[in-house]
């Protein structure tokens, strides 16, 4: 049993006057649900994320980049806000040492880096690049489509998944110069429609996921002297047998366990989260189970700090759905009843004391 007072913070769409943007809630980690509390005013928070320290949540905003102080109490206290020179983004990461922020921009094919504040609030523009090219000639690949910016763990290099040119653009950064130099890239099947990845705790894996071909690429990660070296040691599908012509993988997590034994994959379309087992030595995922969420587009899974319950964003149906995991029979076993929620977007759940 986690121990501790937790909060959950959900970014939803504002446009429609439904929402304010930030809903915060009260998480009872035993029950497997969130208890809502207020909300806090954002302009359309596409994605939220919590600093390592737990100290700052930020946001997308229209505005750019907003970053809130949390309170002892869970609250949110607005520190300020930081312009990207684009159009709004769509995914938020941080480095190791929250140093700097890493904005993704689909709209308009853009990557920008902005370097945080000692005191967690969001400073200058480092750099930023715009993605030139064309994909297939497809209603949504026609075009850069930023969707994931992330560091590797080694600090040495920055990923960015471009799912308009089905390729991971790779790129040198350090500390020193905060400059974006590209060394590589990594070539992905036309269509396939690559979303975002995440790399394992230990920094040994990295999982790559694709919203058209719906699967999971698991890849090795080296350090290299002048470029990263990833092997792909595996790819497995999304979803079950069943699904069908017009599903689209859209969210991914780990589970919280030191060794992330676990993880989760929202499935839209066929209106589903896939349980895998994972394999700490080897990266390697095995399914276990995928079933129905009780809602409409999961677009974020938030896995409560247990790992014993799983909460779906559903952004289609405006609601939260909450499930009781079985890894064992790979079940989800829907544990509290469904809560309205203005079309989520995405969820971070933090210890606050």
């Amino acid at each position: 049993m986690a121990q501790g007072k937790y909060m959950a913070y959900v970014g939803s769409y504002s446009y429609n006057g439904k929402a304010k943007g930030i809903t915060i809630y009260d998480v009872d980690v035993e029950k497997g649900v969130f208890i809502p509390r207020t909300e806090v005013e954002v302009d359309n928070s596409s994605y939220v994320i919590p600093s390592h320290n737990k100290k700052t949540l930020y946001s997308i905003a229209d505005e750019g980049i907003v970053a809130f102080r949390i309170l002892e109490n869970g609250s949110l206290s607005r520190l300020n806000s930081a312009k990207i020179n684009g159009m709004r983004g769509c995914h938020i990461s941080l480095d190791k040492s929250d140093r700097y922020i890493f904005v993704s921009g689909y709209h308009d094919g853009k990557s920008t880096i902005l370097r945080l504040r000692r005191d967690g609030g969001v400073g200058m523009i480092v750099d930023e690049i715009f993605h030139k090219g064309l994909g297939s000639v497809a209603e949504r690949n026609f075009r850069p489509h930023v969707n994931c910016t992330r560091r590797t763990p080694d600090g040495k290099y920055v990923l960015v998944v471009d799912s308009g040119l089905d390729q991971v653009k790779i790129y040198r950064f350090n500390d020193k110069d905060e400059h974006l130099f590209q060394v590589d890239m990594l070539p992905c099947l036309p269509e396939s429609g690559p979303k975002c990845f995440r790399f394992s705790a230990d920094g040994r894996f990295a999982y790559l996921l694709f919203q058209q071909k719906n699967s999971i690429e698991v890849y090795t990660y080296e350090s290299g002297d002048r470029v990263p070296v990833l092997n792909k040691i595996q790819e497995i599908p999304t979803h079950g047998k069943k699904s069908n012509s017009l599903t689209a993988a859209c969210s991914m997590r780990f589970s919280n366990d030191e060794k992330q034994t676990h993880m989760f994959c929202g499935n839209a379309g066929d209106e589903s989260v896939t349980i895998y087992d994972r394999d700490p030595e080897t990266g390697l995922l095995t399914m276990k189970g995928c079933l129905p969420i009780s809602g409409e587009y999961p677009k974020d899974i938030a896995v409560f700090p247990d790992d014993q319950h799983i909460a779906c964003l559903n952004n289609g149906s405006s609601s939260i759905t909450f499930f009781h995991v079985d890894y064992e029979k790979g079940l989800l076993v829907m544990s509290a009843k469904t809560i309205a929620c203005n079309e989520p977007n995405s969820c971070a759940i933090v210890k606050v004391k």
